[in-house]
């Protein structure tokens, strides 16, 4: 498999991927809600705000004119919600329709990283950035 299949098979998948994670804001708000620190203001408008942004940021990455802003975009999007899920990980908050371990939310922190390296590689880096849909 040569690298520019790879990297178009990881930016679909990164595209469905944050496509039904930004749906879900919409979905199932309550479960965003119960992830949200106490100290961020507006909550329910930050919800939606994150749920659009991941769904502009995975149509983005498609249309290779705005792919490397949209990939910027995102990875800030993926910095900005990480003090969410540190605050998860500290305050253990009752989540509705999750049940987790105490364990998972510390692991839960290493998707962050993951998640920027995953749009970095199909979207930001000077290669995918110039490759077509």
């Amino acid at each position: 498999m040569n690298n520019a299949l790879v990297i178009t098979v990881l930016r679909w998948s990164a595209t469905a991927f944050f496509l039904v994670a930004g749906a879900l804001h919409f979905v199932i708000p309550d479960f965003y809600r119960a992830m949200m620190p106490p100290f961020i203001p507006f909550q329910e408008f930050f919800i939606i705000l994150t749920g659009i942004a991941e769904m502009a940021g995975a149509v983005g990455i498609q249309i290779p004119r705005y792919r490397l802003l949209a990939g910027r975009l995102m990875i800030l999007l993926m910095l900005a919600i990480f003090p969410a899920n540190i605050y998860v990980a500290l305050a253990q908050p009752v989540i509705p329709g999750l049940e987790y371990t105490p364990e998972s939310m510390w692991w839960r922190l290493l998707l962050q990283p993951l998640f920027i390296a995953w749009i970095w590689v199909t979207s930001v880096r000077p290669a995918a950035s110039k490759e077509p849909v």
